[in-house]
């Protein structure tokens, strides 16, 4: 097993084994961080579901209000006066079965894709492409439609999509390391707030097991869900 390096074994020092209010959770990643890059900063929550099970699947999505550091590239696939609805809406690249065929064919240069629902039988062809990659377009996250001018722009404005995996954790990007302080707490709150509102029907008994925040260098911060269920 690798050795912890000095830097990160410091910044675990400063972490207690303790829940910690969502502000303050957020007040001390900002301190312990070290890497020399931008991090991305993540939130892990432990859910009480069992995924195997459709009716306790938890997906959902939410637009951060004060995104996520970067504008993200997003392809539409369109046909007729949609492909310039699009383009007039900021997509960067937009395109109908020519763009299918450029992605079947490996193209990969971008972070989203929405569809018209009349094109997605052509769309469907691409599931192996870009399903591995939680790309492919899906009514239920808003990205199979027709108002593709308000999905590219929920997209541009920092909207993060998320799903539990097979052992019951959602991970998702709630912001940048070097965020003020008051904007990554308001992303990370708002995303987790969005994690418990898409509770299903079915769950049973405790539906939040744990949660925690953490940079993509820095060591996990756990926190107390009170300090957010209180204001969902």
């Amino acid at each position: 097993m690798p050795k912890a390096g000095k830097k990160y074994t410091k910044a675990a020092a400063a972490v207690e084994q303790k829940l910690y209010p969502l502000e303050e959770a957020v007040t001390l990643l900002k301190k312990v961080a070290f890497a020399k890059f931008n991090e991305t900063v993540e939130v892990s929550m432990k859910l009480g579901v069992d995924p195997k099970h459709a009716d306790q699947m938890v997906r959902g999505t939410v637009v951060l209000p004060n995104g996520l550091g970067r504008s993200k590239r997003v392809a539409v696939i369109a046909s007729g006066e949609k492909v310039k609805e699009a383009r007039d809406a900021g997509a960067d690249e937009v395109g109908s079965e020519e763009m299918v065929e450029r992605i079947s064919g490996g193209w990969m240069d971008f972070d989203a894709v929405v569809a018209t629902p009349d094109m997605m039988r052509s769309v469907g062809k691409l599931g192996k492409v870009l399903g591995p990659r939680g790309l492919m377009p899906n009514p239920k996250t808003g990205t199979v439609t027709f108002e593709v001018a308000k999905a590219i722009k929920e997209i541009k404005a920092g909207k993060v999509e998320f799903r539990v995996d097979k052992t019951g954790i959602v991970h998702a990007p709630c912001g940048k390391i070097q965020f003020d302080q008051k904007n990554l707490y308001e992303n990370a709150k708002a995303l987790i707030e969005a994690v418990l509102r898409a509770k299903p029907p079915s769950s049973k008994g405790k539906y939040v097991r744990s949660i925690s925040i953490s940079s993509t260098m820095s060591p996990g911060i756990w926190i107390d869900e009170a300090s957010v269920e209180s204001h969902a």
